[in-house]
């Protein structure tokens, strides 16, 4: 489970968008953060107050404090924290996707003559209703899932070529202030307090797998099924075998390679057969762990 200072951080400042209680400043980097990494940390902060806000900006920091300075992260490991947890915060949604269409208009000094292609987007119905409030979200989920529709692929067009399509465009974007509230930001501030806690175990139970560990936020990228489908992987390989090897129910010494070797065996597979068994063959191999009951 993730730890309760990360916990408290993010419902912290969900009520502080809520109550409209926001610092205009943003947030100041971490003490003690290597200077070299500044640059990196600053575009992230400035991405994501564009992204949701300043207070998301500020949750960005609180996690990323907790590993700097602290033993055994080096800068290396630092920077791949930094920019990881940045993309997966900034996760892709319709309001996402509505946004960076409107950047790229912004770009062209909002001449709807210099038309960029339209984007056409594939999303899950789960994924389009998730992206609502949960009050909203919740019946219209389970009302899908009678019919059988939850995996069901929309597609949807993005377009700034015409005053309306961008008029369209600005209402979906504008609604980011309702993200903090929706079924998809629940699972993914869930999510991300659960890779910086099985990283947190990695350094005290296995630092030389902390790494590996680290790189597994690349699997979840994207939309639709492909996100899905990551997501559902990385829950496999930390389920089957890194949150095993912390809790000392499974004796994997060299963890990193079992990832490397569990992620070698991913397809493109919802029912995860050649992942699954790969994980199982892992586990069959590690040595017993010696019972302490007496």
């Amino acid at each position: 489970m993730p730890d309760d200072d990360g916990l408290l951080a993010s419902l912290r400042y969900l009520f502080s968008d809520i109550i409209g209680e926001q610092d205009d400043a943003p947030p100041t980097l971490p003490e003690a953060l290597p200077f070299e990494l500044a640059p990196v940390v600053g575009d992230a902060i400035h991405s994501l107050i564009e992204y949701q806000g300043v207070s998301y900006a500020q949750l960005y920091v609180d996690r990323l404090k907790r590993f700097v300075g602290r033993r055994g992260v080096d800068r290396a490991m630092l920077l791949d924290i930094a920019q990881l947890m940045a993309q997966r915060m900034a996760y892709e949604d319709p309001i996402r996707i509505a946004q960076m269409k409107l950047g790229e208009l912004d770009q062209a000094a909002g001449c709807l003559a210099a038309r960029s292609a339209d984007d056409i987007k594939k999303f899950r119905l789960d994924e389009l209703i998730g992206a609502l409030p949960a009050i909203v979200a919740d019946p219209a989920l389970g009302l899908l899932d009678q019919f059988g529709w939850l995996r069901r692929n929309v597609s949807i067009r993005f377009s700034a070529n015409s005053r309306f399509s961008v008029r369209r465009l600005k209402i979906e974007a504008g609604l980011k202030r309702w993200r903090l509230f929706s079924v998809r930001y629940a699972m993914e501030r869930v999510w991300v307090e659960r890779w910086l806690h099985m990283i947190d175990r990695s350094l005290t139970k296995q630092p030389q797998a902390t790494m590996a560990v680290i790189e597994t936020a690349t699997m979840i990228r994207g939309y639709g099924d492909s996100y899905r489908q990551g997501l559902a992987d990385w829950h496999a390989i930390i389920d089957g075998l890194a949150k095993p090897t912390f809790d000392g129910v499974l004796a994997l010494r060299d963890l990193a390679g079992a990832i490397a070797e569990a992620r070698a065996a991913i397809m493109p597979d919802p029912r995860q057969a050649s992942l699954k068994r790969t994980i199982a063959e892992i586990r069959a191999r590690a040595p017993a762990v010696a019972s302490t009951a007496g």
